[in-house]
């Protein structure tokens, strides 16, 4: 069985972080088979958040699965039981079962109803407990081996279900391996029984299986850093790194592949290894790449967009034979309802936390071409913004309202707005918020001034 990769982006995905993790996850397969290690590992997309509708329609339109939605990467009892177990039915005989048992060189076997459900375990420990059961039973007449013999020979005859074990500890396969590592050094047999929705068991985990049990493998794009990372990272495996900007704190335990470029979208890094490694873009793929380029740097319009990212979209459009300014627009315009989405949504759906020195700081971003629509819900946004803040401890958050084709954008602050009036040299009124004519990126231009005052 191959050994799963997982390719995620950050939290709070943006269109980059899903299109990347597409991307780069069929690249990896494609060039895992072209080199034939597609029978050691398979590369799968995953995504810590809700689709943006965005990613939605060029998903669907392209006929392309969702990334894998995955609340963390801790180790989970899936990924270190022993799948498939060898089972019997409970009807069978004990001679049977010691035939297996055997045979098989296992320590248990699962004892299955008539349906397939799990009903428990026949072990060997059984089969000792019932010899010695047969010899305690003759106590003060030991020299009687043939009577022993007898009662022996008649447990062959048994039925499996009169020895089973019925009560096991029974696990789900999603459970984190820490915790059933409690249960399973609290029960009295040495092995847990994974048992999935239909009560059939689908695994077996012991006691040996989680005194080293292996890390989950994942490759983190468009981020390193922990604070915007899964959750559990720090268990895991890290064995990639492809992302776009400042380098912050993941740690590894080994050397790795980390490519990190001043570009302005993770997709351009990864339609980068498409050509350097010639592997064929499939018109699917191109779309979902130029999708993310063309809304990580609006359009070509942000200042984060260089020369090479220019390249990757001319390269990309010309697969989907489409002017890439048009596709980009449509690609926004899928995004709409600005007057109606949920505000949850509108100011937390693209937001990334920072520290600053002592302080946590909340950076959003909001891109329409309907800026009047999005600042008509102000003193609702407003309202959000400061709950936020009440929860989290922000000391501010900034939601930028960046309008794609004034090419600027509004700055809404709640919290301490003097921070952010000094490192831009504004005065934030009440209401209303600051016009930033030629403010795009919150990357380069917001989150870097901040971060750097």
């Amino acid at each position: 069985m191959p050994t799963p990769i997982l390719v995620v982006g950050h939290r709070n995905p943006d269109n980059d972080s899903i299109c990347a993790a597409v991307g780069y996850a069929y690249f990896k397969n494609a060039l895992a088979k072209r080199e034939g290690r597609s029978d050691e590992v398979v590369y799968i997309p995953a995504r810590l958040g809700p689709l943006p509708p965005e990613s939605r329609k060029i998903l669907e339109e392209n006929g392309i699965e969702f990334p894998r939605l995955i609340p963390h990467v801790h180790a989970r009892v899936c990924d270190v039981m022993t799948p498939d177990p060898e089972s019997i039915g409970r009807t069978e005989s004990m001679l049977e079962a010691g035939r297996r048992l055997r045979q098989l060189n296992v320590r248990s076997l699962v004892v299955e109803n008539e349906d397939g459900t799990f009903h428990g375990l026949i072990s060997t420990r059984a089969i000792a407990e019932r010899y010695i059961s047969a010899t305690d039973a003759l106590e003060g007449d030991a020299a009687n081996s043939m009577a022993v013999a007898a009662s022996l020979i008649e447990s062959l005859g048994q039925r499996v279900e009169e020895l089973t074990y019925t009560n096991v500890l029974k696990l789900d396969r999603e459970a984190l391996v820490k915790e059933a590592a409690i249960d399973l050094m609290a029960s009295e047999l040495r092995e847990g029984v994974v048992v999935d929705d239909d009560g059939r068991a689908v695994g077996i985990l012991t006691r040996s299986d989680i005194a080293a049990y292996p890390k989950r493998k994942v490759i983190l794009v468009d981020h390193n850093e922990t604070r915007q990372a899964v959750n559990g990272v720090e268990e895991a495996d890290v064995v990639e790194i492809v992302d776009h900007h400042r380098i912050a704190d993941v740690m590894t335990a080994n050397p790795i592949q980390f490519l990190n470029l001043p570009v302005g979208s993770t997709a351009t890094i990864v339609t980068m290894e498409f050509r350097r490694h010639d592997i064929e873009i499939p018109r699917s793929i191109a779309a979902v790449l130029l999708s993310a380029i063309m809304t990580d740097t609006v359009i070509l319009k942000s200042p984060t967009a260089t020369a090479v990212d220019r390249e990757q979209v001319a390269y990309l459009s010309a697969i989907l034979e489409e002017d890439p300014t048009e596709f980009g627009l449509r690609v926004f315009k899928t995004r709409g309802g600005d007057d109606t989405m949920p505000v949850e949504k509108l100011v937390e759906a693209d937001s990334k936390e920072f520290q600053l020195g002592d302080y946590t700081v909340l950076i959003a971003q909001h891109e329409t071409v309907d800026l009047p629509a999005v600042m008509a819900r102000e003193e609702e946004m407003m309202a959000h913004m400061q709950s936020l803040r009440e929860l989290h401890g922000y000391e501010f958050v900034l939601l930028m309202v960046t309008d794609i084709m004034a090419e600027g954008s509004q700055f809404v602050v709640e919290g301490n707005r003097r921070i952010v009036e000094r490192v831009f040299n504004i005065e934030l009124p009440e209401e209303g918020g600051v016009w930033m004519p030629g403010v795009l990126s919150r990357k380069k231009q917001v989150a870097a001034r901040i971060l750097g005052s």
